[in-house]
């Protein structure tokens, strides 16, 4: 009697234990946020001869790696920094361009307090619009709005490299997000945060998704990365499991090897955290040979 693909791949389910997430993830994530957060209150409390052991009371811009990656031009050309961006600027561009190479945006899906700040908002739609939320925007729109963060990462290179300023400054969420309480918030920034907050509560990051300059120029190194996520077939139950928890609306389910742009490596969608077969989506170097 033949036996059904379905059933021979529904053989390789195994009952896990019920898992509590990846809390070593929501770990890093709080403590990054909280370091900034923290990082940003030292700064104003120096101002006034205050200030919280073992901070640095380096500006917000000199611990941000897109920094280094906007005064690339300047420092090659006239062995200068733009405005407001310090040298350590540079060793944090470094150090997230070696991390994506191995591992891909983890800087993304991992660190950056901006992404975390919509995640938590995201719980919420979550809860309200349940499968509606993050399937609201009509998958052909969605498709060609992705490549708005590489139009935004272009402009903000060159109107950066030709002005010598943080022009970048005048529309970054994540300066408005940390600096709220201060004068130097432009309007434009406090409006980009305000759109991310709220459209947070229908779609999953959706600042990281359409608008990032920073995670466009990381999201290329999903290519080539060492590390990916790959997706063994002879193995997979096809439950879309892998499809329903990815932030980014990755079809993994259908890939032998995530190479999407939009891939924050945050492992949703491995067996550690939603799929329900051992071994079959997994974070490594080496895929599953074609038959």
């Amino acid at each position: 009697m033949a036996i059904k693909t379905s059933e021979v791949n529904t053989a390789h389910a195994v009952k896990k234990p019920k898992k509590s997430g990846q809390w070593y993830r929501s770990a890093i994530q709080i403590f990054f946020f909280s370091l900034v957060a923290l990082i940003t209150i030292n700064v104003i409390l120096a101002k006034y001869g205050w200030s919280i052991p073992f901070l640095s009371t380096a500006s917000l811009h000199a611990i941000c790696p897109f920094g280094g990656i906007v005064s690339i031009y300047n420092f090659a050309a006239l062995g200068t920094f733009v405005q407001k961006i310090h040298s350590s600027s540079f060793i944090l561009m470094l150090t997230a361009i070696l991390l994506a190479v191995f591992f891909g945006p983890v800087i993304c899906g991992w660190i950056c307090p901006l992404g975390t700040f919509q995640e938590w908002i995201s719980k919420i739609g979550k809860k309200i619009f349940k499968k509606r939320f993050n399937n609201f925007i009509p998958l052909k729109l969605d498709r060609y709005l992705r490549y708005i963060r590489y139009i935004s990462l272009i402009l903000v290179v060159y109107f950066t490299a030709t002005t010598a300023r943080l022009v970048f400054q005048t529309y970054d969420p994540y300066f408005a997000l940390f600096n709220f309480w201060s004068g130097e918030v432009a309007i434009a920034a406090y409006i980009f945060l305000g759109a991310s907050i709220v459209l947070s509560f229908f779609t999953e990051r959706p600042y990281c998704k359409y608008i990032c300059p920073y995670g466009a120029l990381l999201g290329i190194f999903n290519l080539f990365r060492i590390f990916k996520i790959r997706r063994k077939a002879s193995t997979c139950i096809d439950c879309k499991k892998c499809d329903n928890t990815c932030p980014m609306n990755i079809t993994v389910s259908k890939a032998r090897t995530v190479y999407s742009h939009q891939c924050i490596s945050c492992m949703k969608c491995t067996s550690e955290y939603s799929c329900p077969v051992a071994a079959t989506v997994e974070f490594s170097t080496k895929g599953e040979k074609k038959a």
